[in-house]
């Protein structure tokens, strides 16, 4: 078998604690101590957030799309296979090793969409894009934790709480979509959602197609 390398490490938002980049042949992982956070070889729920989203305001004007972590851009790759040219699309990235590893070692994975004219990458922190934005957003994608909790950095609480999801309903046009991955479920976070007057669809799906682990995906509409 061949064995995992270790390409790069970086430290958390909080210091307190160190991603790493691993390839194994083809495959990457990048790893949050023992946690696997991603892996190139499962991207069907991240690809789904995409989708779903982007079906969800597939006819509004000139859309504008804000997703929370880069990751290894399946996101974002699925959603400019699914807009078109009038659209544009911001990726919010708090760790700066992630992008440089996305320009670097993940180069061929990401497949140059990082070069797309309707992409712009900004090294900062989602929560307060969402909180300094209003009526500006026709989708919000999160795939910035495992699900509504920060455990990349504990800040990202703030993102799920009630006067995060206040904050994220203000930020989006009426009829906009916040979507937000998570590994399960949490009753607490959809009952969250429905009391800061979103309308919510809880989707489950799988880790690659029909196979891998179940997720799920959030989506709260923003009624009109």
């Amino acid at each position: 078998m061949i064995p995992w390398v270790q390409l790069d490490s970086a430290k958390t938002p909080d210091g307190a604690r160190e991603l790493r980049l691993k390839q194994r042949g083809a495959e990457f992982s990048i790893m949050l101590g023992t946690n696997d956070l991603m892996n190139s070889r499962l991207s069907g729920s991240e690809q789904a957030l995409a989708k779903l989203s982007c079906d969800r305001i597939a006819g509004h004007s000139r859309p504008k799309i804000l997703i929370g972590g880069l990751g290894m851009g399946f996101t974002l790759r699925a959603a400019l296979t699914e807009l078109g040219p009038d659209a544009g699309v911001a990726v919010a990235e708090l760790v700066p090793a992630v992008v440089a590893w996305a320009r670097g070692p993940m180069a061929e994975l990401f497949d140059g969409c990082l070069d797309d004219p309707r992409v712009s990458v900004r090294e900062a922190d989602v929560g307060h894009i969402i909180r300094s934005d209003k009526a500006a957003w026709d989708a919000v994608l999160l795939d910035v934790d495992n699900g509504p909790e920060g455990i990349v950095h504990k800040g990202n609480d703030a993102l799920y709480s009630a006067a995060g999801l206040t904050a994220a309903r203000t930020a989006l046009k009426p009829g906009g979509v916040l979507a937000v991955w998570s590994q399960g479920p949490d009753n607490g976070f959809t009952r969250r959602l429905k009391q800061a007057g979103f309308a919510v669809e809880e989707v489950k799906t799988r880790a690659n197609g029909k196979r891998g682990a179940r997720h799920v995906i959030w989506i709260a509409t923003n009624p009109r």
